[in-house]
């Protein structure tokens, strides 16, 4: 346009259409006609013109700045909506974030003039307590020494005699009830008889349970091994005869259920108690129950434990022992109530949580996150979907709080790319956008574990990982190089330099030796199953994928 024009209308009289209120617009019959008419344009020497492209399907509503945009990214991803198509994972859906958080104890801190009044008041009471705590402790743990010496055939039920000993335990166990306020224990309704019923199940909300059933039962119960090695405790539930299980291996699982059957069946032992939920609440929600109470298939006795208060609440959810102990230690009386019902019983709702959540929610607070409940994701729910284990939850939420999560729990596109060793560009920002199912440019932990288990249980994401692997390795000497990879990565991210190929040779190099072999990919593939599509090309170059298939099906 010249420059000593400035002032002209861009549009000559002809092409513009009066209108009653003043203003003009362009005839709707002249679409196709310059908008500037030539002796309006410059002369131009080398004959060059600019050459302005609108694309009116651009989503202006995308939630990316225009950097994270590779102007060279290279063709076989600018076009793909879902990066993971060829394995057949379409879009999920993610529920939303219950509110309700079962560990919670909802009296952390000490609030209100009353409450430090009634701690100032208690304080010789508590030291008093501490004292007599102290000492019936010892005379059960000494009697339950007295019971177990020379005892070696712990296979069969412990003989009478020994079991005349343990009552010594067993009072002791209701003088340590006492010391901790608990001066009568309110009891709704009566149990049914071993014969009817050989299989105990209870809610648990606080330690003070199982003190409480070992004086009332003195059943053989089922435990964490990890509780074998606590000072005292690990002494008096080997008495009790007690089932260790590992929770995290299946063949532990399975002993323990054999044991339970066992124990069950035969008279001679006492009864078998345990806690379906795994693990402690507040009282106030069931939780998802494990199974191994069940599967035997003998009759059960259900016993809910409530402890009713209105300053102090007595569950051990997210808090210490000590200072669990303090507060009781100085409260005039601690309320409990047995009754034999389950969720009638405590007009409680249920909930998909599970010991998994328990177990992000310790993670998340290790690693001093604000607001550590936003981090569980009601496991129970996402094991029977996805067949996702805790610890393998467990690490994906390390994977997630590696990427620094803002003080809402979100991640952004830089930190998720930077975890993942990825470049930005189109397949990058795909990929970030099938995890983002809210489209608000941020993810939450629970949109992450949902995506990377769907993409990681469909069918075909082990076959897939195994032939990327196949592909990759060219030389065929059953491990990966540098420039293998970087060779087999770079149609779906182009422009890769070497710094950034070591970088993610790094991520893939699990066992540190500085090579890749089948093993060290499989298993990067599975932590990182978002990463998959960054093979997707090498399948297409190698015709294994054709244009167009949504899936590795056929080729399989």
């Amino acid at each position: 346009m010249a420059e000593n024009d400035l002032g002209s209308p861009l549009l000559p009289s002809d092409r513009l259409r009066n209108q009653s209120n003043g203003k003009a617009v362009v005839a709707e019959d002249d679409l196709i006609s310059p908008l500037l008419p030539s002796d309006r344009l410059p002369s131009q020497s080398n004959g060059e013109q600019v050459i302005l492209t609108i694309d009116d399907q651009l989503n202006s509503d995308r939630p990316f700045n225009n950097h994270f945009l590779n102007d060279n990214d290279g063709d076989a991803h600018l076009q793909i909506h879902n990066p993971f198509e060829f394995l057949g994972a379409g879009s999920f859906t993610v529920p939303a974030p219950t509110t309700i958080d079962p560990f919670r104890n909802h009296t952390l801190r000490i609030e209100g003039i009353y409450e430090w009044l009634k701690i100032v008041i208690c304080l010789p009471i508590a030291l008093l307590r501490l004292l007599l705590f102290l000492l019936f402790l010892s005379f059960g743990f000494l009697a339950t020494k007295v019971a177990l010496y020379g005892w070696r055939d712990k296979h069969n039920p412990m003989p009478k005699w020994r079991c005349r000993i343990m009552w010594i335990t067993r009072i002791s166990a209701r003088f340590i009830l006492f010391t901790f306020g608990y001066h009568w224990i309110k009891r709704k309704g009566r149990p049914t008889s071993r014969q009817n019923a050989p299989i105990v199940v209870s809610n648990h909300v606080s330690y003070i349970d199982p003190i409480f059933f070992f004086y009332e039962l003195f059943p053989t119960i089922v435990a964490s091994e990890s509780h074998d090695s606590l000072p005292f405790v690990g002494t008096i539930i080997r008495a009790m005869q007690v089932i260790y299980v590992n929770r995290f291996s299946p063949s532990s699982r399975k002993l323990a259920v054999n044991e339970i059957k066992r124990k069950a069946s035969s008279d001679r032992f006492p009864r078998v108690l345990l806690f379906p939920e795994g693990t402690t609440t507040n009282g106030r929600v069931v939780i998802s129950f494990q199974l191994g109470a069940f599967i035997p298939g003998f009759p059960i006795q259900p016993v809910i434990v409530r402890y009713p208060h209105v300053h102090f609440d007595q569950s051990w959810g997210h808090i210490s022992v000590g200072r669990l102990m303090f507060r009781m230690f100085t409260q005039f009386h601690n309320f409990m109530e047995t009754s034999n019902a389950i969720a009638s019983a405590l007009n409680v709702v249920q909930t998909c949580h599970s010991y998994g959540d328990l177990m992000l929610l310790t993670r998340a607070s290790q690693l001093k996150k604000d607001q550590p409940s936003r981090y569980m994701v009601e496991m129970a729910r996402v094991e029977s979907l996805f067949h996702i284990g805790n610890l393998e939850a467990v690490d994906f939420l390390d994977k997630f709080l590696s990427m620094n999560p803002d003080s809402s729990g979100c991640v952004h596109i830089p930190d998720f790319l930077r975890v993942l060793r990825l470049k930005a560009c189109s397949l990058s920002e795909k990929i970030f956008e099938f995890l983002d199912v809210e489209k608000n440019g941020k993810i939450t932990f629970r949109q992450f574990l949902y995506g990377s288990a769907h993409v990681m249980r469909r069918p075909l994401f082990r076959q897939a990982c195994e032939l990327a692997f196949a592909k990759c390795d060219r030389t065929g000497n059953n491990y990966i190089s540098r420039n293998e990879l970087g060779d087999s990565v770079r149609p779906a991210i182009p422009n890769l330099n070497e710094d950034e190929v070591n970088e993610m040779y790094d991520l893939f190099d699990v066992g540190n030796d500085g090579r890749v072999d089948k093993e060290d990919f499989l298993s990067c593939l599975r932590k990182n199953p978002l990463l998959i599509p960054l093979f997707s090309s090498v399948l297409r170059r190698e015709g294994l994928l054709e244009d167009g298939d949504s899936s590795l099906e056929e080729t399989l």
